[in-house]
């Protein structure tokens, strides 16, 4: 695995607020894709109700993300990677091809769809770069301390000129 990739997908349940980890990326995307047509409840994941502790707590001893609903899957053949960066500022989106290339932009998306017509079907539009959205409670402490003390370099250098 990438340092800085994601390492747990959660879901969690409209009814008990409960986090449950949820199997795969592929799995996740799906239920992403459809959340706001079809919520996610405990009774989604096999031998789980709402009655069964939590499978993950949301805290800080990780930094989690939060996507945008209703992000289209990742075509088939494809792989996205979300990288966070090491300031934690936000995660970077990549696909790597059925090829195995990895691909940045929409625009290197379109480039390789149109010298690989295989597979049929798929555009660049099926294609999402969006970022989810960093929980900033979650950000470590040294981190914080990390921008903290830049941003004040920063502005004693501004005050300076």
């Amino acid at each position: 695995m990438t340092q800085g990739s994601v390492d747990i997908y959660a879901a969690q349940c409209k009814l008990c607020m409960k986090w449950r980890v949820i199997d795969t990326q592929e799995e996740f995307e799906e239920i992403r894709h459809k959340i706001i047509r079809d919520p996610f409840d405990c009774s989604k994941k096999a031998n789980r109700s709402c009655d069964d502790p939590a499978d993950i707590e949301y805290d800080s001893s990780r930094t989690w993300v939060i996507d945008k609903p209703n992000i289209p899957k990742t075509p088939q053949g494809f792989k996205k990677i979300l990288v966070l960066r090491k300031d934690y500022s936000k995660l970077d989106s990549y696909y790597i091809t059925p090829t195995g290339k990895k691909l940045r932009t929409r625009n290197e998306i379109a480039a390789y769809l149109k010298d690989h017509p295989q597979p049929s079907g798929v555009s660049a539009a099926d294609f999402d770069f969006s970022s989810p959205k960093i929980m900033q409670d979650t950000i470590p402490e040294f981190i914080e301390q990390q921008k903290d003390s830049a941003n004040k370099k920063a502005k004693i250098a501004k005050d300076e000129v």
